[in-house]
């Protein structure tokens, strides 16, 4: 559907009345006073103003086209937009374009001969979710700054953010794998596995199985025939547990909501779409299913599966999860698949989300609580909010040491770029994971023994 394009007025400049008025005088005082080069000194401007006024009369109209993926969103590496600005009968435009959280860039640009440009907006951006684009301010100018059209303004575009998964290594198995087909070994006999052992032919075992070389070892009269047993394949089911109640960043000035978080600064919420896109998308690569709930709206639940449509699926449903505030209270944890491995992506600000992590816990499910408040910044806090967060930290310690009393294995996702500070829970998401895979089964990969 094609815009309207907006009827403008063009308005003289102080340069064209002072040229027209200067030339109007002139050409008077000629005619009066008999003087033919005066008065042709005074045409000039006069007709030139003329001139000028009627080029510069065509409506101005800028125009916006996205370059959107396939699902209709973008991506944060490369935020980027299209405008086309149509002025016929200008000479130039000012142009300015602006975006929270970048600073605005400003340029005089020249029209083609049909009286149109296209420029290209491109920015990266920290952040995702859904997000405004580019605002354009723009001012048409006739020639010889003659004339002008009135500043015109296009508001930005709402658009959406997809999240950009990192590269991870292969995640740590629940405690208990299902189906029947998958990428990893179980406890189960069947095909397609590791060795089990080396068995007696009994009825019912496929005579494809027979081992001749064990055969001949044993037996060499051949009057008991060995069976190489294997392992069944399964999958591992991993349900991705978001916590949306709130987003906050690294200012603890800003946890009260009377001032909005810094546009280039990750928040939490952002830390934990990226740290969700990145963990199912590692599920999905390594053939397993994966599924995402939300604490706070628990009619969203994207069911597990696999697949690259069901990842942008859940990629998408990352994307558009906003802050919802409080969630109601709930007397037990959401249901969930038997068997599951369980990511719970919180701040742990309150002690909801580490509840209901406890709760899973002890119905069986491994647990992996990771928290996602970006890095704190101390720096410009009054002595009362110094304090407040203070404590704050201490619940949230409290929180973490408790859940790992419980059995949930607890570390921080540090986001893209951000440096890595000391200790065993300030490692990159690549270490803790690998650490988890180590510690639980003696390799990463393996299926622990209950």
């Amino acid at each position: 559907m094609t815009e309207p394009v907006p009827q403008v007025r063009w308005r003289p400049t102080t340069a064209f009345v002072a040229a027209t008025a200067a030339g109007v005088g002139l050409l008077a005082l000629g005619v009066l006073a008999g003087r033919v080069d005066v008065a042709l000194l005074g045409a000039g401007p006069v007709l030139a103003a003329a001139w000028s006024a009627r080029r510069g009369s065509g409506p101005v109209h800028v125009s916006e086209e996205l370059e959107l993926a396939k699902n209709g969103a973008m991506t944060g590496e490369k935020l980027t937009a299209s405008y086309r600005i149509c002025a016929p009968g200008a000479d130039h435009v000012r142009v300015r374009v602006s975006r929270s959280g970048s600073d605005p860039v400003e340029a005089l640009v020249t029209l083609d001969d049909d009286g149109a440009r296209t420029l290209t907006a491109r920015t990266p951006s920290v952040r995702n979710g859904r997000q405004p684009l580019y605002e354009v301010d723009y001012v048409a100018v006739g020639p010889a700054a003659a004339t002008t059209a009135p500043a015109g303004r296009r508001e930005a575009t709402e658009v959406v953010a997809l999240p950009r998964p990192r590269r991870l290594p292969p995640l740590p198995l629940p405690f208990r794998l299902r189906g029947l087909t998958g990428a990893h070994a179980s406890r189960r006999a069947g095909d397609g596995g590791e060795l089990r052992d080396v068995h007696q032919f009994l009825p019912g075992d496929r005579l494809r199985r027979i081992d001749w070389r064990v055969t001949a070892k044993r037996a060499p009269d051949l009057s008991e025939l060995y069976v190489r047993r294997d392992l069944a394949l399964a999958d591992a089911v991993v349900v991705i547990v978001l916590d949306s109640r709130d987003d906050v960043g690294p200012d603890a000035a800003t946890w009260s909501g009377a001032v909005p978080p810094r546009p280039d600064e990750q928040t939490s919420l952002d830390i934990a779409r990226e740290a969700a896109a990145s963990l199912a998308s590692a599920v999905i690569d390594a053939g397993d299913r994966v599924g995402l709930r939300d604490l706070a709206d628990a009619r969203r639940p994207v069911e597990p599966g696999t697949g690259r449509r069901h990842l942008d699926r859940l990629l998408w449903q990352l994307a558009t999860t906003a802050p919802r505030g409080a969630a109601p209270d709930a007397v037990r944890a959401p249901q969930l698949p038997s068997g599951a491995l369980v990511i719970v992506l919180s701040t742990f600000l309150d002690p909801h989300a580490a509840t209901v992590a406890g709760q899973w816990r002890a119905l069986g499910h491994r647990v992996v609580a990771i928290d996602t408040l970006p890095p704190l910044r101390a720096g410009g806090l009054t002595v009362r909010e110094r304090i407040a967060s203070r404590l704050v930290a201490i619940e949230r310690t409290d929180r973490l040491v408790g859940l790992a009393a419980l059995g949930v294995e607890t570390f921080a996702w540090v986001p893209s770029g951000a440096v890595v500070g000391p200790g065993v829970g300030n490692s990159a998401p690549e270490v803790e994971l690998l650490r988890l895979g180590y510690r639980s089964h003696g390799q990463p990969g393996r299926v622990g023994r209950r």
